[in-house]
């Protein structure tokens, strides 16, 4: 992982992902915080698949997105991911793009997500359902202090 326990994924815009002004339309950079909120999560060791195995899903409750700079067709972009709260219940990530050989982020964001039993729609705390990934959660939120 890089600096200050985020991760970065790196992608390509494909140009089905761009509007007839020729730019990403903005419901892509959703998409592309979504992709690399799973690589996040993949390489805490912890798959999607894995977590609904469980019997836990992991809805979004809330997502924001800044459009600072466009992004174009066949850009390659780096998001940078981080957990920036995480209590067992509920988690939240933020999200920076970057055009690839840029200092500056062309688009920044956020999502909140809770934890629900996948059977009863109820809130779950990891702490006691799933424990591996709440110690390691925990672990990487202490250390993004």
């Amino acid at each position: 992982m890089s600096g200050n326990c985020g991760r970065d994924y790196t992608r390509r815009i494909y140009y089905y992902e761009t509007d007839n002004m020729g730019i990403v339309h903005h419901s892509n950079y959703i998409r592309i915080m979504e992709e690399a909120r799973m690589d996040f999560m993949r390489n805490l060791g912890y798959e999607y698949t894995a977590m609904e195995a469980q019997g836990i899903i992991m809805p979004v409750t809330g997502v924001s997105a800044q459009y600072l700079r466009p992004l174009h067709f066949d850009d390659i972009v780096h998001v940078r991911t981080k957990l920036t709260s995480f209590n067992g219940v509920r988690a939240a990530f933020s999200y920076e793009i970057f055009r690839q050989g840029e200092d500056r982020p062309s688009a920044v964001g956020e999502s909140g997500h809770c934890f629900l039993d996948t059977a009863t729609r109820v809130p779950v705390n990891l702490k006691k359902r799933y424990p591996e990934f709440y110690e390691r959660a925990m672990e990487i939120q202490e250390k993004s202090k």
